[in-house]
């Protein structure tokens, strides 16, 4: 447990010299500042008043954000490592194998998901002192869903990153996987599905399956109970969920693909040839 905790700490403090962490920060750090500027907190929209407009519209954005920043910036991980040559030295260190592995997924994690917690923090202490009313029901179930999300991405992420025999064979495949969930998101590529006569309920199945399609709908949930933007498939979901039950699912369905990508990227990198 103290060697991973020691790679994760090692990990973070690589992450804050990176460049990309500062780019990362400063986007969804001036994400809130853009939201602010143009007055999102005071306006109204569908009842949603001050800071729940601001934190709709920016777990919205987050939603196209966060998954490519996460893959990006952690399938380089252990491929850029086997490349470097770094495993030839942690052979050698007094270390096992999941410690390393299991520290760096902890502390990308930490890195990946501070800047997004801060972000949403820096607009409730603006909030409170300009005295806006703080939703803190939709504060939390957001931070719950963007931790979900980032957690699932990080696992996806370094299943390709041990698959992967180099770094830019890791990136490639990092856009493949972001590119195939964003064309099956809101049933684009369904719709040719449903054509064929496929059945709603298998559709949506199939839609369910992505996690970036759950979490939006989970945002969708809050402010849209009826699901009324998705058309007829909101009835397939509400019968089979229920409102409380899909967010149950929304929260833990990313997590466990996370942890299980994660889980068989670990598997393999033990497995693997490291050098």
């Amino acid at each position: 447990m103290k060697h991973l905790w020691l790679t994760a700490f090692a990990d973070i403090v690589e992450s804050l010299r990176a460049r990309w962490f500062m780019v990362y920060t400063l986007v969804f750090g001036g994400l809130v500042v853009v939201l602010f500027a143009y007055g999102l907190a005071e306006s109204r929209i569908m009842g949603f008043t001050g800071l729940s407009r601001l934190l709709l519209t920016y777990i919205q954005i987050s939603m196209a954000i966060l998954p490519v920043f996460v893959l990006i910036t952690t399938v380089r991980s252990v491929a850029g490592d086997r490349e470097a040559g770094v495993f030839e030295y942690l052979l050698s260190l007094p270390i096992s194998l999941s410690s390393w592995f299991w520290g760096k997924i902890f502390g990308r994690f930490l890195v990946v998901f501070l800047p997004v917690l801060l972000a949403m923090v820096g607009a409730i202490i603006w909030g409170t002192i300009k005295q806006v009313n703080v939703p803190w029901d939709l504060f939390i179930y957001y931070t719950g869903l963007l931790m979900a999300l980032a957690w699932c991405f990080l696992g996806i992420s370094m299943l390709i990153s041990t698959l992967a025999r180099s770094s830019d064979v890791a990136q490639g495949a990092a856009f493949v996987v972001w590119l195939t969930l964003l064309l099956f998101l809101d049933l684009i590529l369904l719709g040719i599905l449903i054509q064929e006569q496929l059945p709603a309920e298998t559709a949506v199945a199939i839609a369910l399956v992505n996690p970036m399609q759950v979490f939006r709908t989970a945002t969708m949930m809050l402010f849209d109970p009826q699901l009324v933007l998705l058309g007829p498939s909101a009835y397939v979901i509400l019968d089979l969920f229920g409102q409380v039950g899909y967010i149950v699912y929304a929260l833990l369905y990313p997590v466990l693909v996370g942890t299980v990508c994660a889980t068989l990227g670990f598997l393999h990198f033990r497995r693997s040839d490291l050098p």
